[in-house]
């Protein structure tokens, strides 16, 4: 559902962001806006991030080999990450520089009402982009915050689209102020003033989505939630002793690899800890379905001799 979602929204902010890119640069050309070059540059960009996102999601559906034996899931967040660099240089840095010009050296638009009329259209148009954006994850973020689902989000297609459609309607609104400010005052700084402003706030989002996507690129485990359930599953089954070790890793948005050590009893044989292990995998994966890789190390627990606890929420079940 949550590759569903983001492809939908992808989809959505693709389409949209390429015909206002068009729409604005013809714009441009007829009025000489900074804030309009820079929507066109923003909205250009927007559309190249949109094909990454689904390019990434592509390679990510590859099966595993011998050189990458876990899958490439993480091209998501690798070309996550090289969306919040595009948006960062092309889009925030270009926006800033064209923004000093202008301001250094101002001249008069011409046509005012052609970029005002695109602004409007394209406040429309990103805000049907954003509803769609906001509607599909809505379907994953359960009780989250946006604050929370954008950070704690292991598919990164749906934030990246959120922060971008965001940062677009932000954006349309400061060139739309920059704009009516130089028609009614008849001074073109204030176009390049609204140029700059747009050039910050992708700067200060693309910062936010290099952060969030680099946490998944070095490696992140499975939320709280998951982890409790996981847990649960594996000391409810009546072979386990103890759950001596647990450690997870997401591998991609929607597959968590699950290592742990278990102690069972000393008495059982080699083939009925076997089957318990098998059983304890299918009660994680009913558990918490993203769990498809399980690696399960049989042990025997001994109570440290002083007393400390070293490994994690340890379980001891009481013997019959």
């Amino acid at each position: 559902m949550s590759t569903e979602g983001g492809t939908r929204a992808i989809l959505a902010a693709g389409g949209a962001n390429l015909g206002i890119a068009i729409v604005k640069f013809i714009a441009f050309l007829i009025s000489g806006s900074s804030s309009m070059l820079a929507e066109s540059v923003h909205s250009l960009a927007d559309t190249g991030n949109q094909g990454l996102l689904l390019l990434g999601g592509r390679k990510s559906r590859k099966s595993p080999d011998a050189s990458h034996p876990f899958g490439y899931g993480r091209e998501r967040y690798v070309y996550a990450f090289v969306v919040s660099i595009v948006l960062f240089s092309v889009g925030g840095v270009f926006s800033v520089y064209e923004g000093i010009q202008k301001i250094g050296q101002p001249h008069p638009l011409e046509a005012p009402w052609v970029p005002i009329g695109v602004l409007l259209a394209a406040i429309v148009l990103e805000a049907f982009s954003f509803r769609t954006a906001i509607r599909e994850s809505n379907r994953t973020r359960g009780t989250d915050s946006w604050v929370q689902f954008i950070r704690h989000s292991k598919a990164p297609e749906l934030p990246v689209v959120l922060l971008e459609d965001f940062a677009a309607l932000v954006g349309l609104v400061l060139a739309l102020l920059g704009v009516g400010l130089t028609v009614i005052t008849g001074n073109s700084v204030f176009d390049g003033i609204g140029t700059l402003c747009i050039g910050v706030l992708l700067i200060l989002v693309a910062l936010v989505l290099g952060m969030e996507t680099k946490s998944l690129l070095v490696g992140e485990g499975a939320r709280p939630g998951d982890l409790s359930s996981i847990r649960d599953a594996i000391n409810a089954h009546p072979d386990v002793e103890a759950l001596i070790h647990i450690k997870t890793l997401y591998l991609g948005p929607d597959e968590l690899l699950v290592g742990a050590k278990v102690a069972f009893a000393r008495s059982q044989r080699l083939a009925d800890v076997a089957t318990a292990i098998n059983s304890v995998e299918a009660a994680i994966r009913e558990a918490v379905p993203e769990a498809r890789l399980i690696y399960i190390e049989p042990d025997v627990y001994v109570a440290p001799s002083d007393g400390s606890a070293n490994t994690e929420s340890i379980v001891i079940k009481a013997s019959d």
